[in-house]
């Protein structure tokens, strides 16, 4: 344990090494300064992610992803198809509507739809579509046919808001799917599908392993579309995060400390609680594994205690300064330091490492860490570069998004199903909480100093949905340059045989 340990935190190290670098080396500059106190405390925040990230990683591999996976082994072994959705659901409900990132965006909507509403329409849209996924592995339904048709209704019901003239509700309707698929949902999600999908079997056990998290960012996107089809017409609040650093690790810190606390037992004790219901019913797994399980499940809750504690108190406050004092000073600098933060601050996303793991897994290293790290690094740092032209530019986030998953879609009858499955899972994995505590103050930030406070909602957010956008195409042309190469490869082959045959042709008479 001591020595998986160290490797956890060396790996989150060298993630979280990258982003502090470029925040210090920035604030040297007239750009975005900072006091040596300032710098300090981000320092300290960044080394309380780093251990954070590397406890959250391990307890993760010991308990989250082997209790995803007993729990859709088991169910499905047993032949009680029905238990398995109906726990499915439960869980998809529950554990959402204690995911605090949607109470905080069900706060900002409150002056025009009813926030009670909005969080359990949004927590039985991930259940719906949780069990659509699973009902998908066991009845091996095409994932691309699924999500091409659901894709088509979002655009529909956009179309419908722009219509209605509630255009201001679609980028807090796309940024809603990134939201509530958080790192504690994100690890126990995948880790059910392999489960279900390994326990099945058959020839495409390894691309049904996929497309739950894929499917689960759908359903919240859909169920704030409806809803804001029946919103009233009246400004969209959106309280200002503090650009004081101070502020946050001085007074604020230990209520910082405590509300992390609350709202990361809150989700992990549902899950252990469906865990050990289904252990006495079902799974009767041998006392040593589940002390293994819930030790692993202390290093989850310490370590996104932590990473959310210092996401919170150090990022936030920096993320906003950064946005707000490039973008009065030089907008095409922010541009390009956009790009460059959105490339590695993914690196540092916890549940991005739990995504890679899996995923080299199920391939046999077909598909390596390597690959995937640089795609999803290449395809975040677009979209938060593009983020930036939009607000600086002021067009409707539309324009990114229908071309995108048009392009996205379209990949995935060219590219092996595996890879479309990894790529849709991709974009909700990348989207995570330090996507919303560090990029989106970034861009609100931005926003103010460029448009103005109440220009927030509608040129700041969008970028979450952009992050979960750009992956899809990026990992997607991972597999169609695989499909090239193998193409390439065999067309020489045939070649090269040909040119030799013909050197050695014997004529018989």
């Amino acid at each position: 344990m001591k020595k998986a340990l160290l490797s956890k935190l060396w790996e989150a190290l060298i993630s979280v090494v990258p982003v502090m670098v470029l925040v210090l080396a920035l604030s040297f500059t007239s750009l975005a300064p900072l006091s040596w106190t300032e710098r300090g405390i981000f320092v300290a925040t960044a080394l309380m992610l780093v251990v954070g990230i590397g406890l959250f990683n391990l307890g993760s591999d010991v308990a989250m992803t082997p209790i995803g996976r007993h729990i859709g082994d088991g169910l499905t072994k047993s032949g009680r198809i029905g238990i398995l959705v109906a726990v499915c659901f439960l869980m998809g409900v529950l554990i959402t509507v204690a995911e605090p990132d949607l109470s905080v965006l069900a706060g900002q909507v409150g002056a025009v739809m009813n926030s009670t509403m909005l969080i359990l329409t949004v927590g039985l849209g991930v259940g719906v579509f949780l069990v659509l996924a699973v009902i998908r592995i066991v009845t091996k339904t095409d994932l691309t046919a699924m999500l091409l048709f659901f894709y088509m209704v979002l655009f529909a019901l956009s179309a419908l808001l722009i219509a209605t003239g509630k255009e201001r509700f679609l980028p807090l309707a796309f940024d809603s799917g990134g939201v509530t698929t958080g790192p504690i949902t994100v690890p126990f999600i995948m880790a059910l599908g392999i489960g279900i999908a390994q326990t099945l079997g058959g020839k495409y056990a390894g691309q049904n392993s996929f497309g739950l998290i894929a499917l689960c960012s759908a359903g919240p996107v859909l169920a704030v579309l409806i809803l804001s089809l029946g919103a009233r017409s009246g400004m969209l609040a959106y309280p200002l995060p503090g650009n004081s650093i101070m502020d946050a690790f001085g007074p604020g810190f230990f209520p910082l400390l405590g509300e992390a606390a609350r709202d990361v037992g809150k989700s992990l004790l549902l899950i252990l609680a469906f865990f050990a219901v289904l252990q006495v019913m079902v799974l009767h797994l041998p006392k040593q594994k589940i002390r293994q399980i819930l030790v692993g499940a202390f290093f989850t809750f310490l370590g996104l205690v932590l990473f959310l504690t210092a996401a919170m108190a150090g990022f936030m406050p920096v993320g906003y300064r950064i946005g707000h004092s490039m973008a009065s000073a030089n907008p095409t600098a922010l541009q390009v330091f956009a790009f460059i933060i959105g490339m590695v601050v993914v690196l540092a996303e916890p549940a991005v490492h739990v995504l890679n793991q899996q995923v080299e897994e199920i391939t046999d290293g077909a598909v390596t860490k390597r690959q995937m790290t640089v795609a999803l690094s290449l395809g975040v740092g677009v979209s938060i570069g593009l983020s930036v032209l939009r607000l600086i530019f002021g067009f409707s986030l539309l324009y990114y998004l229908i071309p995108g998953y048009l392009l996205s879609l379209g990949l995935s009858f060219f590219v092996p199903k595996i890879y479309t499955a990894i790529a849709f899972d991709s974009g909700g994995v990348a989207s995570g909480p330090l996507t919303s505590s560090f990029i989106l103050p970034l861009m609100i930030g931005a926003c103010v100093a460029i448009r103005s406070a109440d220009a927030v909602l509608d040129f700041a957010f969008g970028v979450v949905a952009l992050v979960a956008m750009t992956p899809l195409i990026t990992i997607q042309s991972l597999g169609f340059k695989a499909v090239a190469a193998r193409f390439v490869r065999k067309k020489a082959a045939v070649r090269r045989i040909l040119s030799e045959d013909d050197a050695q042709i014997i004529y018989f008479r």
